[in-house]
């Protein structure tokens, strides 16, 4: 048996990073930047206004002085021309700043008469002029590796790029195994569940970037699970969901030693999550995660998602941990790591109050997984604990 930290670091060095793609920009949101993307021009790319108002020389701005309105700048309609003492641009919020104004008066600050206005007192002194290249420059990179959220799509747009070389997604085979499974929607007898593990997995490997394809259950049978190994030759990630323990129905790990695994460990000392075990499967890498509900869930937080992350070209590193204040005591832990259940709010962490690990209305209340060090010793009000958003 393992510790977390160890098992981690051998899932690592089963890792790579899986190679890249070029997509179109709409197609790129949330997908791992590969590598740089350059401005390709000034942002903006000529002096704007920042406001609605009257473009002027700043040694026309005074209150009381009266100038002569000469035309009007919009957004995609420049005035041609430039401005000379005593002469004004009507424009608009985001229109070019003409020549010869230096200087936004905005519109509340000016009583206008036919094409004159007079500045008011007291006048805002303000210039409401963006310069030109003052967000960004032609040559401006924004740099890889990084998941591409709505602010990134924005800014690349603005920096006139269509197309980014993005890491390719994880295709990540997920297999409920055991006969008491039948999917969401059918008639289960009265010894059996439904399979709820593949269903909440999937949703965590779409969240972090891989793309998910549910197996078929594979049932408690050599023929059954060697079938369904076969089907997922194909993926980069093999995840199987129980049958990974030493009972007598636990047939995975034969199963998939006879189908090729080249196993790395088995076992690893954390609750919950005990029986987990690593390897190779061919190309792919196979994570064996115990079968219970909330044990599947947590090890795909611990485990799954940093081995998502480097196999897209991010750094292979654990999930990183926050800290807060206890918001009530905590008793003595065991000596395996403990991944609590826990709800983070504005004063603090708590530990949920049921940690059994079959328990997924618990899971689906929690927000964060509380660690506990192996023989961590017990814990008073605002002591100071480790988390891992959930």
């Amino acid at each position: 048996m393992i510790s977390v930290a160890a098992a981690l670091e051998q899932l690592f060095l089963l890792t790579s990073p899986l190679g890249t793609e070029t997509v179109p920009l709409n197609a790129a949101a949330g997908r791992i930047l590969a590598r740089n993307a350059v401005a390709r021009r000034d942002q903006p790319p000529f002096a704007s206004s920042a406001m609605d108002g009257y473009a002027m020389s700043d040694a026309d701005a005074h209150p009381g002085n009266t100038v002569s309105v000469i035309g009007e700048s919009a957004a995609g309609h420049r005035f041609h021309g430039s401005v000379s003492a005593g002469q004004c641009v009507r424009i608009f919020t985001g229109a070019p700043v003409p020549p010869g104004a230096d200087r936004i008066v905005i519109q509340e600050d000016v009583d206008r008469q036919g094409d004159h206005i007079t500045l008011r007192a007291p006048l805002d002194r303000a210039d409401y002029v963006r310069p030109a290249g003052s967000d960004f420059l032609s040559g401006h990179k924004l740099t890889a590796p990084r998941r591409l959220g709505a602010g990134d799509i924005a800014l690349l747009a603005a920096m006139n790029v269509d197309q980014v070389t993005v890491a390719m997604r994880p295709r990540v085979a997920i297999m409920a195994t055991g006969d008491e499974l039948v999917m969401p929607g059918e008639n289960p007898s009265e010894d059996q569940i439904m399979a709820s593990n593949n269903f909440g997995l999937a949703a965590l490997v779409a969240e972090h970037g891989g793309q998910p394809r549910l197996m078929p259950i594979a049932r408690d049978t050599p023929k059954s699970l060697s079938m369904v190994f076969g089907l997922a030759r194909d993926a980069d990630l093999i995840v199987t969901i129980g049958g990974a323990s030493e009972g007598d129905h636990d047939l995975v790990a034969a199963v998939a030693a006879s189908s090729g695994l080249d196993r790395t460990f088995y076992k690893v000392a954390m609750r919950p999550g005990k029986p987990l075990m690593a390897g190779r499967m061919g190309d792919a890498v196979m994570v064996g995660l115990p079968g219970n509900a909330v044990s599947a869930m947590v090890c795909g937080t611990v485990f799954l998602i940093p081995v998502l992350r480097a196999m897209q070209g991010l750094p292979a590193e654990p999930m990183a941990r926050k800290r807060a204040q206890l918001n009530a005591p905590l008793a003595a832990n065991g000596p395996r790591e403990h991944y609590m259940r826990a709800v983070v709010d504005e004063n603090g962490i708590s530990a949920c109050e049921r940690q059994d690990s079959a328990l997924l209305t618990v899971l689906a209340d929690a927000n964060a997984l509380l660690i506990r060090p192996p023989a961590d010793p017990p814990r008073k009000t605002g002591d100071i604990v480790e988390y891992v958003p959930s």
